[in-house]
């Protein structure tokens, strides 16, 4: 049998690399990966690896196979099978001494996780670093490969694809930091080997997390780390070097690493040593790579050591200095590094907490001025020099759309930045700065012989970036700003920031004195944006929008020019490209001015807004039935969308419930000829939703019969935004007694439809979007109806439904089950729910075995560890609603699964969780430990198989199932 299997792994693996058809080399990959899963590959593995004759493909293929086994499957070997198993490794590390290097480091790994399995007797006295320290002693001509397995054996304690128990792998961690001593001096042995410098310098740096037991000023003394700095300077082991100064900069900062005092011996040494590096940044012959690793050292060093720096010394200065240096370099890779600690520093120096040792307010006030008056020149600085990153290259045309994505993100990060120095400098202040930059690039803009835009454009996109830091009582600079926008030259790019800027500024603008007329030029500028490009219509539009919210009082006079420019937009004619999408800003801008404008006044602007988003629907039903029916979605739902804009941003209740009565004959049409279409039907219930939630009971004309249009729809159609238009429906008039005999029928009639379609976990799978929808609105009326919903018998089915789909993978819809769930669990214990206990706890206790069983599945591997936390308060809201229950419930599922997986002491922890959370433990807590029992039956796929095998959440023969409705 294994001599056939080898045969098989042989020929599929020369498939998978030589043979010329796609195919064939696709079914051999799926074979071999599939190969890898059997108890089978340990034997084929390790036989193929012995074997002399084993080519390098098979080598790699085997040593990964190996090292996989262990770390995954290492349970799947008989108790005896450890020693075994240690010995071959061992024999294998030896024979791939010298290589291949890919072969050496995967046996190197898979001893490491063998180690991390197995408790440290396994290994004789002392763990694998002793029995390693013997070895590397008595066959050094070994060397090679056992410094390979030293550097991997700290590396793999944080790999969890290690299949081992979390106790098991925080007393491997133990070990571990008890033999650092070992370690180090095995590595300080290896020191004056040249050839393994670079090796024991990674070594060094995997091991220094674990070394709790040497001080600050043993380290600043230690060869090692002398061996580090020193190789600084050196191109050859400078990465290894960094590696290792890195690392060190974490000791002195990490928890528990003691006070600050007790670690200066090595953080001046440290400082000392990688400030000596500053003028490598600036040799134009270093390699970039090296540039990048030493960047990477003085981003390390002061994100590291931010607390210190920000006390404003002399020396912490020179530090600050030499991180503007590294911010001033050209490429994004290397200056971009610097950005995480001048927002930490940032934030040190503007939050209280840096100065509570200060004692008195009065000096915490005056520390923080000193400080910040010390570090303001240098964000000054930092302004200035990120605000030239900025500019559009000149060849920016030719860019891919990858090269365009790289572009924005570096513009992105900028602006983070310059958010952070805003908050050191004030926003007024660095204004300041980027209007030197802005008056520099107008002049460079004006040049008749060298024109360019780019850095007034530049200049721009960094001024509107700040603009919600800047006073909008600022009156020395942002006048001559927005009296220059509209001379600036109409290139498209440049447009765009304009009008983006003027969007920025919409609450200054609104605030300027009425002298200075900024306004209509402004709108001017914005007419321009709308004709020029699809970009700098978009961005026209948005500002638009933002110009209208904030300056809505100024334009209620001057509706004419407003809905000019709105019918333009929205009609397609007159030269403006503003795409479907951006008119919807267009339609915000003039509903929100709306908004201000008395009832009888609002009501005629209603009328005028509306009518070039009803009209084409009137048109397209006035055709016929048939025409309706075949048109394209698209046609209906760019207006129903405009619509929906309307009725969302005019926030006259009375005057929208009258449209909405007036325009529902031809929304009722398109309900009735378009019910199958979801594309159309999603729009116009998102419209009906707004509607209902602006509106709220001043609607009552109308919610009847949408209710009923609802009802007869959903039973034909079974359309999900039905469901969730009935949410918000029963959000708003819920509690409303004259709407009672409405909302019972929907909630009959909806629920009845839907659980017929939910009977299995394949039909949640077919339908999530009807699942999400139907629980969400299942929550929505414990809340707003319970009166209604939770006496009836069609609870009582919806829980035996949820039942069934609790495990759907999708996410949205399983979240909606389970919040249903706690919900249910919740109501008893609430301010009002009191009179529901009764019928609560006689559904749940007649279901809640197989409901504890399911969601036990669901936390152990049923359901995708991410939703550890939702499954989690079901399940704390089970225990403390059903406390000894639930504990009794819990106990027969726990016993279910099979001693593989759980010990008797994890099925007692299990219990005890589930029992303190009955007692009162927080959400936190229990999410933090159920988790660790989750992690041991996920441990792997054969745990996880086993505890789904015996614990059996799909198997609906042990749920209750949905009757069909008579």
């Amino acid at each position: 049998m294994e001599a056939q299997a080898t045969a098989t792994v042989k020929e599929a693996l020369a498939a998978l690399y030589h043979h010329p058809d796609d195919s064939i080399r696709t079914a051999a990959d799926r074979w071999l990966q599939e190969f890898q899963h059997t108890l089978d590959a340990w034997q084929v593995a390790d036989s193929l690896l012995h074997d002399e004759s084993s080519n390098l493909e098979t080598l790699i293929f085997c040593s990964q196979t190996l090292r996989s086994k262990v770390q995954r499957d290492f349970e799947e070997l008989p108790s005896g099978a450890f020693r075994s198993l240690q010995d071959s490794l061992y024999v294998l590390l030896k024979k791939f001494n010298k290589g291949p290097p890919k072969v050496r480091t995967q046996i190197c790994i898979a001893i490491a996780a063998l180690a991390v399995h197995v408790p440290v007797e396994d290994w004789g006295a002392g763990g694998i670093v002793n029995w390693l320290s013997d070895e590397m002693k008595a066959h050094p001509e070994f060397i090679t490969g056992f410094l390979e397995l030293l550097i991997v054996l700290p590396q793999e304690t944080s790999s969890y694809k290690i299949a081992a128990r979390p106790e098991r792998r925080r007393q491997f961690e133990s070990d571990l930091s008890a033999s650092a001593n070992v370690a180090i001096s095995l590595l300080t042995a290896c020191m004056g080997i040249d050839q393994l410098k670079e090796q024991v310098l990674e070594g060094f740096s995997s091991w220094l997390r674990f070394c709790h037991g040497i001080s600050a000023s043993e380290l600043a003394s230690h060869s090692l780390v002398h061996m580090a700095l020193s190789s600084l300077n050196s191109d050859q082991f400078l990465e290894a070097a960094v590696n290792v100064t890195s690392e060190l900069i974490h000791v002195t900062v990490s928890h528990g690493s003691g006070t600050t005092a007790e670690q200066m011996p090595l953080i001046q040494i440290l400082v000392s040593h990688i400030m000596g590096l500053k003028e490598q940044l600036k040799d134009p012959s270093k390699d970039e790579e090296d540039v990048k690793a030493i960047a990477r050292l003085y981003a390390d060093m002061g994100e590291s050591y931010v607390d210190l720096i920000a006390k404003g010394s002399d020396d912490s200065i020179q530090i600050v200095n030499a991180l503007l240096e590294v911010t001033s370099h050209l490429e994004f890779d290397i200056y971009s590094m610097t950005f995480n600690f001048w927002h930490r520093l940032k934030r040190n120096l503007i939050r209280r907490e840096s100065y509570v040792s200060y004692g008195s307010e009065a000096a915490i006030e005056a520390e923080r001025n000193r400080r910040l008056q010390i570090f303001r020149p240098k964000f000054e600085t930092l302004v200035s020099l990120v605000s030239s990153r900025v500019e559009y290259p000149e060849d920016y045309h030719t860019f891919s759309e990858e090269d365009r994505r790289d572009f924005r993100h570096v513009r992105y990060a900028v602006s983070d930045v310059l958010l952070d120095a805003t908050d050191v400098l004030g926003g007024d202040l660095t204004l300041t700065v980027l209007s030197t930059k802005l008056a520099q690039a107008y002049g460079s803009c004006n040049n008749e012989q060298n024109p360019k835009w780019q850095p007034v454009e530049a200049a721009l996109f960094c001024i509107q970036a700040i603009a919600k830091s800047v006073s909008i009582e600022e009156r020395e600079i942002l006048p001559q700003v927005m009296a220059l926008l509209p001379c600036l030259p109409h290139h498209e790019q440049l447009l765009q920031t304009v009008c983006s800027t003027i969007g920025s500024f919409s609450k200054w603008i609104d605030a300027a004195p009425a002298e200075l007329s900024i306004l209509p030029p402004l709108v001017d500028v914005l007419n321009k944006g709308m004709s020029t490009s699809e970009d700098t219509a978009a961005a026209a539009s948005m500002a638009f929008k933002y110009i209208c919210e904030d300056c809505r009082r100024k334009f209620s006079g001057s509706l004419d020019g407003l809905f000019q420019i709105y019918h333009i937009a929205i009609s397609g004619v007159g030269g403006y490209k503003v795409s479907s999408e951006d008119s919807l800003h267009l339609v915000e801008a003039l509903s929100v001015v709306i908004t201000t404008l008395p009832p009888e006044s609002a009501r005629t602007a209603l009328e005028l807004i509306c009518q070039p988003v009803i009209n084409p629907l009137q048109e397209l039903i006035q055709q016929g039935d048939q025409v309706l029916q075949q048109v394209p979605a698209r046609q209906l739902t760019v207006h129903i969308d405009r619509l929906s804009s309307i009725f969302s941003n005019v926030k006259h209740p009375e005057v929208v419930a009258e449209a909405v009565y007036r325009y529902w004959p031809t929304l009722k049409s398109i309900f009735d000829h378009r019910a199958w279409d979801t594309r159309t039907m999603e729009s116009v219930c998102r419209s009906c939703k707004f509607a209902v939630r602006t509106c709220g009971r001043a609607m009552a004309m109308t919610i009847g019969a949408m209710l009923e249009e609802i009802q007869t729809l959903y039973q034909q159609h079974k359309q999900s935004c039905f469901l969730y238009l009935s949410s918000e429906v029963i959000k708003i008039f819920g509690s409303d007694p004259s709407c009672a005999e409405y909302l019972t029928s929907l909630i009959q009639i909806l629920f009845s439809h839907t659980v017929q379609l939910l009977r299995t976990i394949q039909d949640f799978t077919a339908r999530p979007d009807i699942a999400d929808d139907c629980y969400l609105l299942a929550s929505r009326c414990i809340r707003y109806c319970p009166n209604l919903f939770v006496p009836t018998e069609m609870f009582q089915r919806l829980i035996d439904c949820a039942m069934a789909g609790i495990t759907i993978q999708h996410r949205e819809a399983c979240k909606s089950i389970l919040s249903f769930l706690s919900d249910v669990f919740d109501l008893p214990n609430s301010s009002d729910g009191g009179n529901y206990r009764e019928f609560i706890n006689t559904i749940v206790l007649q279901r809640g075995a197989t409901l504890t069983r399911i969601m036990i599945a669901a936390l152990t591997g049923a359901l995708p560890s991410g939703r550890l936390e939702e499954v989690s308060y079901v399940l704390l809201s089970l225990s403390r609603a059903f406390g000894e229950n639930m504990l009794n419930w819990a106990r027969e599922s726990i016993n279910l699964i099979p001693p593989q997986a759980l010990t008797d002491a994890e099925r007692l922890r299990f219990l005890n969780i589930i029992s303190d959370a009955a007692s009162g433990s927080s959400l936190h807590t229990v999410t933090d430990r159920f988790g660790e029992i989750s992690d041991v039956c996920r441990r792997n796929k054969t745990v996880q198989d086993l505890v789904q095998s015996a614990l059996r959440p799909h198997d609906l023969t042990f749920t209750v199932v949905p009757q069909q409705l008579s």
